[in-house]
């Protein structure tokens, strides 16, 4: 049980950083280093007890690599996925003057939509990256990242080492960096998961909604997939 706690509070922190610095209170150049930086302080915190995944597609590949019992890989993700929508909620209470014009802002577009759609005048469709561009994207930084944790952190020729919570967490500094202006940087379901949810209570279309959340996680596990293979592929004699 103690395991699955250090899940949920890793996430927790992780996304309530995301929540917080990206979404409700946007602009701030830091917010990539906040977030790496998040992750990084909470995989320290608790690697030693569950590993410090706070991601599904990091569960997913640490299980492919064979250093996650399969007993553990439901609840993990159910830890991860609970931290996540905890995290929202303990955002909007946190920013509620935030969240309230947000809110206010989202609707007043909606509804200047709607006034315009019955006036007959076309309305221009949120523009955002295509699909394909979001997948690959979320693809190749989610790829980096659970690479990244498997070679770091549980590949035996670098046990004993204590740099691992700072590559994993630049990984995703760099990843929201480079990409996060197609895609959100997402790089987890969870933190995917966590803010489609806020970007619904907030009425908001952004690049991370449950309407495009499939983009994300199709990228998302499929970089699992293939970085647990990959490193199966380098590391034969790493069982």
């Amino acid at each position: 049980m103690n395991k699955y706690i250090v899940e949920f509070i890793g996430t927790f922190f992780l996304v309530l950083t995301v929540a917080t610095t990206a979404v409700l209170a946007p602009g701030n150049p830091l917010t990539p280093l906040a977030i790496g930086s998040a992750l990084m302080v909470m995989i320290y915190a608790g690697g030693h007890i569950s590993g410090g995944h706070f991601n599904p597609s990091v569960t997913l590949g640490v299980w492919l690599r064979g250093r996650c019992s399969t007993k553990d890989v439901v609840p993990y993700i159910l830890a991860q996925l609970v931290g996540a929508l905890v995290a929202v909620f303990a955002a909007k209470t946190l920013y509620p003057d935030q969240f309230a014009a947000l809110a206010k802002g989202a609707a007043d577009v909606a509804a200047a939509a709607a006034a315009a759609k019955a006036a007959g005048v076309a309305v221009p469709a949120a523009k955002f990256a295509s699909a394909g561009a979001v997948i690959l994207a979320e693809f190749l930084f989610t790829f980096a990242l659970v690479y990244v944790v498997l070679n770091s952190a549980t590949a035996k020729r670098n046990a004993g080492t204590g740099f691992y919570g700072l590559a994993i967490g630049f990984t995703v500094l760099t990843g929201a960096v480079a990409v996060g202006g197609v895609s959100g940087g997402a790089f987890n379901p969870a933190v995917a998961a966590g803010v489609s949810t806020l970007n619904a209570l907030l009425g908001a279309c952004d690049k991370i909604s449950f309407f495009t959340i499939w983009q994300h996680l199709a990228g998302e596990l499929a970089a699992a997939v293939a970085a647990g293979l990959v490193f199966r592929v380098l590391n034969t004699d790493d069982k």
